[in-house]
């Protein structure tokens, strides 16, 4: 793999830094809300199934989060949800939008060794605004060569990623925690993926199934990458 690889692509939440925690957290502030009308467990559910249903229109990212909480905060107590409970909802996706960043262990160690004989790049999704914020309060941003914010992970989403970047899929490595949108579509395009696991998952992210692939890596962290360069 050595040879090929001249590019370098990281997802950015929960690979480079915290995300999904902050975000479980915030769920269970809204779940603590609205437990006078339903058992905390089933208001996750209905949480989850607006956000599916919504995916295609928000896209992901906070603003889109707090959106599907009012809308399903309004579906659970049959449109009658007090006016000050919407505005603590509101309160839950700014303090979301203001998380510190915590960068992730071995992260900066492995950007530095990678600099200089490889073109690094972010290839990340979610909201523009909040994901620029997030990447210039991390310290990291000299480190890249390109910073990619996709509205999604698809093959189609990576094919136009390595038109800009003027590379070809066997000479592209992309890093990340979610086997779905990190690791499928790399590897369907021929590229080379890492997958680095981190201990929580969106439900959404998920995925079953053992993967083998010749192009594919399991890592235990990040800078475990350093021993296939």
């Amino acid at each position: 793999m050595k040879a090929n690889i001249k590019a370098i692509a990281f997802d950015a939440d929960d690979t480079l830094w915290v995300n999904e925690p902050y975000f479980q957290e915030a769920e269970k502030q809204f779940c603590a809300l609205l437990e006078n009308y339903i058992p905390q467990h089933s208001i996750s559910q209905e949480l989850f199934k607006t956000e599916m249903k919504n995916l295609h229109l928000y896209g992901y990212g906070v603003k889109g989060f707090v959106l599907c909480m009012i809308e399903t905060a309004n579906r659970i107590s049959s449109h009658t949800i007090p006016l000050e409970v919407i505005d603590k909802i509101i309160a839950i996706g700014q303090d979301l939008l203001q998380k510190p960043i915590k960068l992730l262990q071995g992260v900066s160690e492995t950007l530095e060794q990678l600099k200089g004989k490889y073109q690094l790049i972010v290839a990340t999704k979610g909201d523009l605004l909040d994901q620029e914020r997030k990447l210039k309060n991390s310290g990291l941003e000299s480190y890249f060569h390109h910073i990619e914010i996709m509205s999604d992970k698809q093959i189609s989403d990576y094919q136009k990623l390595l038109q800009h970047l003027d590379c070809n899929p066997e000479n592209l490595l992309m890093l990340g925690n979610s086997i779905k949108s990190d690791i499928l579509p790399i590897l369907e395009l021929g590229g080379y993926a890492g997958h680095i696991p981190y201990h929580v998952t969106w439900t959404h992210e998920q995925h079953e199934h053992q993967l083998k692939h010749d192009n594919f890596l399991e890592l235990k962290s990040i800078d475990e990458i350093l021993n296939y360069l």
